[in-house]
């Protein structure tokens, strides 16, 4: 007979070896039974049974970067240092959690998401949230937590799964982080037999700084909507789009706002309201978004083109568009708003070369922060033109290899364009082009 202590140090080790062992073999399923084959004895079955919905996932992406000059700015992983042009680096490295909870009918009644990124810069939470099906007709959900803002194609491609590097400039400074903390509302119908089911729809409000700030800084909110149309497919062709809306805005910290106009002698210029009712007000954040993807097959592989859209109104300081994650200052002190109306747009095209192991990545990019004005208008004495008004354009071409189902090398070059202007350091265009190697391994 065992003892009492002996049967207790053999459920633990029975115990760890079946998670241990669950986990091993969970990674490639997803909402699975465990078999009878595993062969686990009945002791730790109820064990078993509290992680059969949970599933683990990451991705880790180590590369190396070559710029065309020390210290170039880059949105392909964040600026070179001063003296560098050259850097090997953790792009991302990350670990997914997800635990389900299905329903009778086997569609999920409640998703719990937790997911970090850690690497040389710091371990920094990407996702938690929670989110709840409603069971009766399995149409709607609610999702409240820090996660993905509903807002166009590209903002909501996992970077697992993009098959470029990174997103593209305008991307990246208006979405910064391209996730919020918030609540939303999601039309997803779970039985993709009903016609229905091609439409998803989400509405939600978020704080509006993102990853950017600890806590909202002010009380407006950023409503985010998006209606999607799931892919059309056939043999040959499979077809989708979506559109996507965002109105917010930001406290003013000043009463000094700054729009654009056209001066006497017919300048486009910056025209100062010094109105004190602008104190404490909110300045526009309107975006728009159109989206549209098309991929064809043929005989000799796959050619996909995506299309993508924005426009719309950011507010910013004298110096920068970017959303801020707290009140902007300068020397402690809150600095004017600047409100500029904005475009740009994603174009790629991917080509797979025989099979689909084999991929040519070619996309264009440009975001455009004030299409008021452009070139030679910008840093004109007395126009209140600055860097953060130029428009920049990037050409990307890249080659991807699948080692295996989850490992490929990407081989990708970024030609970056600004526009010639009046701006010391901006009368030539920047020497920022960027090469990146990277080795990427999910799981």
């Amino acid at each position: 007979m065992f003892s009492a202590k002996q049967l207790l140090l053999k459920y633990l080790l029975s115990s760890l070896f079946a998670f241990f062992f669950f986990l091993s073999s969970y990674s490639q399923r997803y909402l699975s039974d465990i078999d009878s084959s595993f062969f686990i004895k009945d002791t730790v079955r109820p064990v078993i049974k509290r992680f059969e919905n949970l599933r683990i996932t990451g991705y880790i992406q180590p590369q190396f970067q070559r710029a065309q000059s020390d210290g170039a700015p880059s949105y392909t992983g964040g600026n070179f240092s001063a003296f560098s042009s050259s850097r090997f680096m953790l792009r991302r490295a990350r670990v997914k959690i997800d635990y389900v909870m299905p329903s009778k009918l086997k569609y999920p009644r409640a998703l719990f998401s937790f997911q970090i990124d850690a690497t040389e810069r710091g371990v920094i939470v990407r996702d938690m949230f929670l989110k709840l099906f409603e069971t009766k007709r399995n149409l709607f959900s609610l999702t409240a937590g820090l996660f993905a803002r509903p807002f166009g194609y590209e903002v909501n491609l996992s970077s697992a799964f993009r098959e470029t590097p990174e997103r593209g400039r305008m991307s990246q400074i208006l979405m910064p982080s391209e996730r919020d903390i918030g609540v939303m509302v999601s039309h997803e119908p779970q039985e993709t037999k009903r016609q229905r089911s091609r439409f998803k729809f989400d509405l939600g409000f978020f704080n509006g700084q993102g990853l950017s700030g600890t806590t909202d800084f002010d009380s407006h909110k950023d409503l985010i909507s998006r209606m999607f149309v799931r892919p059309f497919t056939n043999q040959k062709i499979e077809l989708s789009g979506g559109l996507s809306y965002l109105r917010g805005g930001w406290k003013n910290g000043t009463r000094y706002v700054y729009e654009s106009g056209i001066a006497a002698n017919g300048d486009h210029i910056f025209i100062i309201d010094s109105s004190a009712s602008n104190l404490g007000r909110s300045s526009p954040r309107h975006y728009y978004g159109a989206d549209f993807q098309c991929k064809f097959r043929h005989k000799w592989g796959e050619s996909e083109w995506r299309a993508e859209y924005w426009f719309g109104t950011q507010p910013g300081t004298t110096v920068s568009t970017s959303n801020p994650g707290t009140l902007p200052t300068s020397n402690g002190n809150p600095v004017p708003t600047y409100v500029r109306h904005f475009d740009g747009i994603f174009l790629l095209f991917l080509q797979n070369i025989i099979t689909a192991d084999h991929q040519l990545m070619i996309k264009y990019d440009w975001y455009d922060p004030n299409i008021k004005v452009s070139k030679l208008e910008i840093g004109k004495p007395g126009t209140n033109l600055t860097i953060a008004d130029i428009k920049f354009s990037t050409l990307g071409i890249g080659y991807s290899y699948h080692l295996n189902p989850q490992t490929k090398l990407i081989l990708y070059y970024d030609i970056v364009k600004n526009e010639t202007t009046q701006m010391t350091g901006y009368s030539a265009d920047l020497k920022d082009n960027i090469l990146t190697c990277r080795l990427q391994f999910r799981f």
